[in-house]
């Protein structure tokens, strides 16, 4: 069986296509999950919302809706490390911040940077490392707060059309930024990242807006018009309807993962710096869709 994670089941005033904004009323977002792990994890949920060594986080506070993605670095398994434990500890201590409201909606790069540095501070040793992808709906202000370190990230459709995404952060071709913890003695050695060079932004948003956040797996396997396409069937903004929509598009990026001889976007990226490499990317997928609805209790 699949597995599935669902949060948020409101309902929902918006239409989709987008109505326009009125002052006075509080925004917040229906959000469906779904993901797969790679390989011998396919279609395993692990405990908490980790998908292979993806995580991800749906939180809710009196002034905001957050939504978290982390991707752990894989190479970590060649070291006896377990490289889902990074991501899955980073994105439960930014639930748990968020939850306490020990945060800032307009500040997500700070929600980021206080799980991480609280990773840091862990009695328990932790090593490993991740990506990170944090965004934040403030109810009363209709504004979208993010902030993305490495190749997870979002896109916002409106309209059937992308009008905002994040900006892909990569050192070199398939090594992104990343945040780490490294043995004793191996911290110039570890790539690492510090969380403040996260890439943010802030924007408006609108009643019925689509924001998809997801790791690599969905982004290396799919390009932009395939996600669009899939995103058109979305016609109504009930929890279900979403649900539906988040299944059919991760299910659709794990089968082109596997294609050999599909040309998925890491295959063309890969050709793009000198490489002779074709077919999907064999990962983990992890898919939070979102709909802008206007808040119910």
């Amino acid at each position: 069986m699949l597995s599935v994670l669902s949060y948020g089941r409101l309902v929902a005033r918006a239409v989709l296509g987008g109505l326009s904004q009125t002052d006075g009323r509080d925004y917040s977002l229906i959000t469906a999950s779904y993901g797969f792990g790679k390989d011998f994890r396919k279609g395993i949920l692990k405990k908490g919302m980790c998908y292979g060594d993806d995580a991800c986080f749906i939180a809710r506070h009196r002034t905001a809706d957050v939504l978290g993605v982390a991707d752990g670095v894989g190479g970590w398994r060649d070291y006896g490390v377990d490289p889902s434990q990074f991501s899955a500890t980073l994105m439960r201590t930014c639930e748990r911040l968020v939850k306490e409201g020990r945060f800032t909606p307009s500040n997500p790069v700070g929600i980021l940077t206080s799980g991480y540095y609280e990773l840091l501070q862990n009695k328990v040793p932790l090593l490993g490392s991740s990506t990170a992808c944090i965004v934040v709906l403030d109810r009363r202000s209709h504004q979208l707060h993010t902030c993305n370190l490495g190749d997870s990230g979002f896109l916002v459709v409106r309209g059937g059309e992308v009008v905002h995404r994040s900006d892909e952060q990569q050192h070199y071709f398939n090594t992104p930024f990343q945040l780490s913890i490294a043995p004793p003695g191996a911290e110039g050695v570890v790539l690492s990242d510090s969380p403040e060079a996260a890439d943010s932004s802030s924007f408006d948003v609108q009643l019925g807006d689509i924001i998809l956040t997801a790791t690599d797996g969905l982004f290396d396997n799919m390009p932009d018009y395939m996600i669009l396409q899939e995103l058109k069937k979305l016609k109504t903004s009930n929890y279900d309807s979403v649900l539906q929509t988040a299944q059919s598009i991760a299910k659709q990026a794990h089968d082109l993962a596997y294609d050999p001889n599909y040309m998925s976007p890491f295959a063309q990226f890969a050709c793009d710096n000198g490489l002779n490499v074709r077919g999907g990317k064999p990962d983990d997928i992890t898919v939070l869709l979102s709909i802008v609805a206007e808040y119910t209790d």
